[in-house]
């Protein structure tokens, strides 16, 4: 292992890599120098009493949609405005990340602030990326005067469950926030938390149980990463190599179950309480009380003791302006909840809601119900039935009753939860900027392909599909496959198609690529089909008569897919636009 360890070199061409943990309860960044690559240095964060490795996920911007504050300062900052009642002319976002989790994402999506504004999506995540960026960069220049941006490679992170087209929508948000297209890389969250852990535990061999890490380091052996995040479930499955890289056994897969989701079950809670509109009217005129609640939530969410269920009590303040808006109504806190659905399970004494542990846990029971059948459900295909190690990340992750939850389901199968899992992922983008080939294959999440038009068959074509061309009967709609869903693939792996101008004048060359979630499509209109976007090429000037080809590459097998053309006679590359976004505006 330390001849393991000796052997890897960052293979950054800058001095720094810095990774952006763009997060949907909370977000951070970190950076390392390429000849101390290992020694990942993050941020402390304060708001109040708390001081974190990552701030909460909240922009503040003034009436002109200029930037005010981000993190627990945007939160403070809002709550005395509030306060102030001057809040009501500023753009206030909190946790929006999940509008990009299936969901058509365009150039025009908007998103809605606090009081009910619409901004344009880009622009919002714009501005937190580049607050991030620039915070990151003034604190290594603190310790390198000498730095300047372009020593700097940018990694971020992504959900590996998200589609195509969000992570695009990232990587024009973080080009809008001034990092050039050369200088960025976009990287998977589990993948990110998997190499982590590879050398976290390279690096302490003795502080670590090597029974309980066998299932990770051992070459050959797979485990499955359960990353839990703010906003989602991201699961998939690594198999160590010969050569210490990491092979993806299938393409990842989860849901909208995490630690948010347990939020909006305690939103809901609040709402069953005292009612929709009463509650809009608290969140928007109390959002310093809004904020300690669901701060306060925070805390009892991360502590509550699975093995104390059964006894016990779980004690919450409630603010004054929650109370008071409950006496607004000319009733008590104690009769709105014996009127509610939750008058069984929740008690007011003494200006706290007191639940028993076990009734508290049960804003838990959804979100964990989901991950465990999804986990289970995996477990049922034969490329996984034998994992023997399940590995837990991500900030969710570090909640002892999801740990217990998952521990208790399969008691077969050994359960890791690293030291600081909730900073794997980002601590992993910063490993992973250094060794991109750290993950030698992975598993496509969707079948890939254009839109063909071959010569009739009247034995496999239907003739509803038959076309006349010239003097040629062709079928339409024929989905021509490039990858298929699940198909293991080298990263940089290239399909390419010779394509051919029919008219001299034209000046532009489209080429519609489509994704299924069929292995085996035939053509483009069948269920679970869709365009995923046009590929545009400019066309050179062509004297009349000639002929020209275009080579048209779509490079697959990394964290993005990227397309190339190629001008066939003269080799020249041709220029090309892959605009996923349009699609949806």
């Amino acid at each position: 292992m330390a001849d393991d360890k000796k052997a890897v070199k960052s293979k950054s061409k800058r001095l720094f890599v810095a990774a952006i943990d763009f997060g949907t309860t909370f977000s951070g960044y970190a950076f390392s120098n390429k000849d101390d690559w290992r020694k990942v240095h993050t941020n402390n964060w304060s708001g109040g009493s708390l001081i974190s490795h990552k701030a909460p996920t909240a922009l503040l911007l003034d009436n002109n949609k200029k930037f005010v504050a981000f993190g627990y300062e945007a939160e403070d900052k809002y709550s005395q405005l509030a306060q102030e009642e001057e809040h009501e002319e500023y753009y206030f976002f909190h946790r929006f990340k999940m509008v990009l989790h299936n969901k058509k994402i365009g150039w025009k999506t908007m998103i809605e602030e606090n009081c009910g504004k619409e901004m344009e999506a880009l622009n919002v995540f714009r501005h937190c990326v580049e607050f991030l960026k620039d915070s990151l960069f003034e604190q290594i220049k603190n310790s390198f005067p000498e730095v300047k941006m372009t020593d700097l490679d940018y990694v971020l992170t992504v959900p590996a469950i998200w589609d195509d087209v969000s992570k695009q929508f990232m990587r024009e948000a973080a080009t809008k926030a001034g990092i050039k297209k050369e200088q960025l890389t976009i990287a998977l969250e589990p993948e990110a938390a998997s190499i982590y852990c590879q050398h976290l535990i390279m690096d302490h061999p003795g502080d670590l149980s090597q029974s309980s890490y066998l299932g990770v380091v051992s070459k050959g052996t797979k485990y499955m990463v359960v990353d839990l995040g703010g906003g989602t479930a991201d699961i998939t499955v690594h198999q160590k190599c010969e050569d210490n890289t990491l092979e993806e056994v299938q393409p990842a897969s989860g849901g909208p179950w995490g630690g948010k989701s347990i939020d909006d079950n305690f939103e809901q809670f609040l709402k069953d309480i005292i009612g929709p509109k009463k509650y809009e009217n608290f969140k928007e005129n109390n959002m310093e009380d809004y904020i300690d609640l669901f701060r306060s939530f925070e805390t009892k969410k991360r502590t509550i003791n699975p093995d104390k269920l059964e006894e016990g009590n779980t004690n919450m303040t409630v603010p004054v302006g929650f109370t008071s808006i409950v006496k607004g109504g000319k009733k008590g806190m104690e009769t709105a909840i014996s009127q509610s659905k939750h008058a069984e399970t929740v008690t007011f004494e003494k200006g706290k809601f007191k639940w028993k542990n076990k009734d508290f846990a049960k804003f838990f029971d959804e979100t964990t119900k989901h991950i465990l059948d999804h986990i289970e459900e995996l477990f049922q295909d034969n490329d996984v039935k034998d994992v023997k190690t399940i590995l837990m990340v991500g900030g969710f992750s570090e909640c002892k009753l999801v740990q217990a939850a998952i521990k208790s389901k399969f008691k077969n199968k050994k359960v890791v939860v690293p030291e600081d899992c909730g900073l794997a992922v980002l601590k992993g983008a910063v490993y992973f900027g250094h060794v991109p080939d750290a993950i030698s294959r992975r598993a496509a999440r969707y079948t890939y392909g254009i839109q063909s038009w071959p010569e009739w068959n009247s034995t496999k074509h239907p003739e509803g599909k038959r076309v006349k061309i010239g003097d040629t009967h062709r079928c339409r709609d024929v989905f021509f496959k490039y990858v298929t869903k699940g198909q293991h693939i080298t990263p940089g792996y290239r399909r390419s198609q010779i394509f051919q101008a029919l008219k001299p004048e034209e000046k532009c060359l489209e080429c519609a690529i489509y994704i299924s979630d069929k292995k085996d499509p035939q053509y483009i209109d069948e269920d679970g089909c869709r365009r995923l976007g046009v590929l545009r090429i400019d066309l050179p000037n062509v004297r009349t008569g000639a002929t020209l080809e275009l080579e048209e590459t779509m490079v697959f097998g990394e964290t993005e897919v990227r397309v190339q053309a190629r001008d066939i006679y003269t080799n020249q590359q041709q220029e090309v636009t892959f605009d996923l976004m349009k699609e949806n505006d």
